[in-house]
């Protein structure tokens, strides 16, 4: 998990079975699992009960917020994610696993600044982290159901209606930060997070305390001003669901502050302190794929539908779909610097495209562009006017 995304169909009447082990047996347990969860590339695991009725109220709220904006399964399963044992009744426990995610060479600056240049949310650059974490907790699971024999488990990655972050805080794997995402004091929060819903009564862990204090960077950072209050996120402004679960156009009021972010946004982890203490992963699937990273926008654009199928495929970010991928570039190309380039662009993609959303993203980018061409053009001339009267004083 990094912002969860999507959620698939889970049977509330599925039951696992009951296991009884002592109370050295279960401890014993406990430190095996999280030595065969570092084993398989997890960072952290850690183990929690499913008591989470001290979050159901703030749930409720932020849904009568409508903060979930089109989320509709946020709604649609309400209390349920803050009940793990309704999800899969007999479940006692949840292991909670985490798993480091950020590239070598991962950019940031550079890439922000040249706005010319495609920015994408670093968790994307690579595989789908939903496939790699969750194999790996399935890994995990069958390796403890081979040691107790009657144990049933299931593994979820954004898979179900449950709230995976409070789980890893009473999991000890960190604190909710005020950006609503996960914090660990000696990694960040550059990390995915998975679970395993369990029968059996292992021995839970600690959870770590809250460590941002009086720090607000993450909340005055935000392009558009999502982080409503601390530990507060209003889904419908935030650039990540704008640019991946909004279906639809994107509001005027947030295009400007989109910037060159075509998919996701990790402003308010960049720029919280406790990232600097941040590892790379060494795992090989999270690693930027050439073609997407540093690329430029017009060359994204360019796209078909077919070429983006075929470069995105294992990819998080084929789920937005080819259509809110222009869309989102469209936005992107509107606020990168004027050029004719880009505006050609833009007018063949209008003069050949069928898709009304598309196209009125493409005519707002185009008088984004206009808007700022003659300002380009002075600029140019007064250039070109300073090298003459430089170089060739004769005929200044």
């Amino acid at each position: 998990m990094k912002n969860n995304q999507h959620i698939e169909n889970t049977s509330p009447t599925d039951s696992i079975p009951q296991v009884t082990l002592s109370e050295t047996a279960l401890s014993e347990l406990a430190d095996n699992i999280k030595k065969w969860g570092k084993a398989l590339g997890f960072q952290k695991v850690g183990i929690t009960d499913i008591d989470l009725k001290d979050q159901e109220a703030n749930l409720q709220k932020w849904l009568d917020n409508d903060y979930h904006g089109e989320m509709d399964y946020m709604a649609k399963h309400g209390m349920k994610r803050a009940r793990p044992e309704e999800l899969l009744p007999g479940t006692v426990r949840v292991i909670s696993a985490r798993m480091d995610y950020l590239p070598d060479d991962a950019q940031f600056a550079s890439n922000l600044e040249d706005k010319d240049l495609a920015y994408i949310s670093r968790y994307a650059l690579g595989r789908d982290y939903h496939k790699v974490l969750r194999k790996k907790l399935k890994q995990l699971g069958d390796k403890i159901q081979s040691e107790v024999k009657a144990l049933g488990f299931r593994p979820f990655v954004d898979s179900a209606p449950v709230l995976e972050r409070p789980l890893a805080e009473k999991a000890g794997l960190g604190w909710v930060g005020k950006h609503s995402l996960l914090l660990d004091k000696e990694s960040g929060s550059w990390f995915f997070i998975g679970e395993l819903l369990v029968d059996l009564a292992l021995p839970v862990d600690k959870p770590q305390s809250n460590q941002c204090g009086q720090c607000v960077a993450c909340i005055k950072i935000c392009p558009t001003q999502a982080i409503v209050a601390p530990y507060v996120v209003d889904g419908r402004r935030c650039i990540s669901y704008l640019t991946i679960e909004l279906q639809g156009a994107i509001p005027n009021e947030f295009r400007k502050a989109i910037g060159n972010r075509i998919y996701g946004c990790d402003d308010c982890q960049l720029i919280c302190p406790w990232n600097r203490f941040a590892e790379t992963t060494e795992e090989s699937d999270y690693q930027a794929k050439d073609f997407l990273q540093n690329q430029s926008l017009v060359s994204l654009f360019g796209w078909s539908e077919e070429i983006f199928l075929k470069n995105t495929e294992g990819s998080s970010i084929r789920r937005i779909g080819h259509q809110r991928w222009l869309r989102n570039i469209a936005i992107a190309l509107g606020n990168a610097p004027s050029s004719i380039e880009t505006i050609t662009t833009l007018q063949d993609k209008l003069a050949t495209s069928d898709d009304e959303m598309v196209n009125e993203h493409i005519e707002w980018a185009l008088s984004e562009q206009q808007q700022k061409l003659p300002m380009n053009i002075d600029r140019l001339n007064n250039r070109l006017i300073n090298a003459v009267k430089k170089g060739l004083p004769r005929d200044a």
